[in-house]
């Protein structure tokens, strides 16, 4: 090598590393930004959206505003489920606005996406909105994080429930992406291993406005139970177009396996009573949760499902593993992740796994009727709880790298 091409190998390499430097530099003393990535205006805008955004301010504020010494900040964007859009904040966000973390994150695929760069840029992803299990599955991340609920956290529950109670033969109506398909999956699994039978199964795109030739096709199948694999919009369109069809009032049910209680308010209780479904949080659960929603309420107008609920506990736990570990690098606060317990407003003695997957309990919970509610937003009866080993899928057959077999 020439002495010149020698230097200049020097120079590069020494403004690389001045470069990582300053970087580093830069986000030790810049404040701790926080970015919630999510739907705002779209079919899952009520399912986190920008009520996601309030209660990772909540978080922030409960924490004391600062950690490591420096201000806290939330920012927000609307990828309006498109993985593209979503990436491309995200990249922005790392690259040039200094965030640190990114959660909620609502789309399946936008998820999985986000959490791939997350994991090259080295940066902390906390899942709340998504439903895929690949993202403590087959496409894991070290910094990557899944929060408040899974397809298999939300079918066991109910698919068992309904199961006990004679619901033998079922019909799939999915969500024709990555979350559908997780979840007709989890479903099929669950209800054959029961004793139960698919009748059949369709899938329907998303933000679909008219679901009459599939409720038709789950209607003539004469399955007992119609399970809804979908979420959001979708999910409150499929429960209003049912009852036009007169599809309860002919003797089937309705088991809908990512209902909020957003969705229950949109739906109004003399649409959606009797619906069975598994929630991780319900704000008139008990006297903590009570305070918490009311608290929420003052400030959005509503009260909060689960998704704002696990955006508020993430928030929370990330900025202690922060202050536990000492430092903002994400490889740290990673490992302070997964061994510091949960206990909040969401979740009690909950535990991250290696694989990301934060296990705490789960609810089984059926709509009341509306002669049973005793006002707005008094939806729910609690039939059980789910221990959370239960509502996790087994590490034994887990895809993640980072599970040991």
């Amino acid at each position: 090598m020439k002495r010149s091409d020698s230097w200049k190998t020097k120079v590069a390499l020494a403004a690389v590393v001045a470069a990582g430097s300053v970087g580093s530099a830069l986000a030790q003393g810049g404040p701790v930004r926080i970015g919630v990535l999510n739907d705002q205006s779209g079919l899952y805008a009520e399912f986190g959206g920008v009520g996601s955004v309030t209660a990772a301010k909540m978080a922030v504020e409960d924490f004391g505003g600062k950690a490591l010494g420096r201000d806290i900040e939330v920012i927000s964007a609307d990828h309006g489920n498109k993985v593209d859009n979503a990436v491309q904040i995200a990249r922005k966000w790392f690259d040039s606005d200094g965030v640190l973390a990114i959660v909620d994150m609502t789309n399946s695929g936008a998820a999985i996406a986000v959490q791939g760069l997350a994991k090259e840029k080295r940066r902390i992803t906390i899942a709340s909105g998504p439903g895929t299990q690949r993202l403590t599955q087959e496409d894991c991340s070290p910094t990557g994080f899944h929060w408040t609920w899974d397809t298999y956290s939300s079918v066991v529950g109910t698919a068992r429930n309904v199961l006990k109670e004679g619901g033998k033969s079922w019909f799939i109506l999915a969500a024709d992406y990555a979350f559908g398909k997780q979840m007709s999956e989890d479903l099929r699994s669950v209800v054959t291993a029961n004793g139960g039978t698919i009748a059949g199964e369709v899938r329907a795109p998303l933000s679909t406005s008219d679901f009459s030739s599939f409720l038709l096709q789950a209607q003539s199948s004469k399955a007992q139970i119609i399970a809804l694999a979908n979420g959001g919009a979708d999910t409150t369109n499929s429960i209003k177009q049912a009852a036009e069809f007169g599809i309860v009032q002919g003797g089937q049910r309705l088991a809908s396996m990512a209902l909020v209680i957003s969705d229950v308010h949109a739906l109004g209780l003399k649409a959606a009573q009797g619906i069975v479904a598994t929630d991780a949080f319900y704000w008139d659960r008990d006297d903590e949760t009570r305070a918490f929603g009311n608290r929420y309420m003052k400030l959005a107008g509503r009260m909060p499902g689960m998704i704002q609920a696990g955006v508020y506990s993430s928030v929370l736990q990330y900025l202690k593993a922060m202050k536990s570990a000492g430092t903002d690098d994400a490889d740290a606060v990673a490992a302070k992740l997964r061994e510091l317990p949960v206990n909040d407003v969401f979740a009690k003695n909950g535990k991250v796994r290696v694989d990301g997957k934060m296990v705490h309990d789960m609810y089984l919970i059926q709509v009341k009727a509306p002669s049973e509610s005793k006002g707005p937003w008094d939806y729910y009866k609690i039939l059980g709880t789910i221990p959370g080993d239960e509502a996790a899928s087994p590490l034994s057959e887990s895809k993640c790298p980072l599970v040991k077999k």
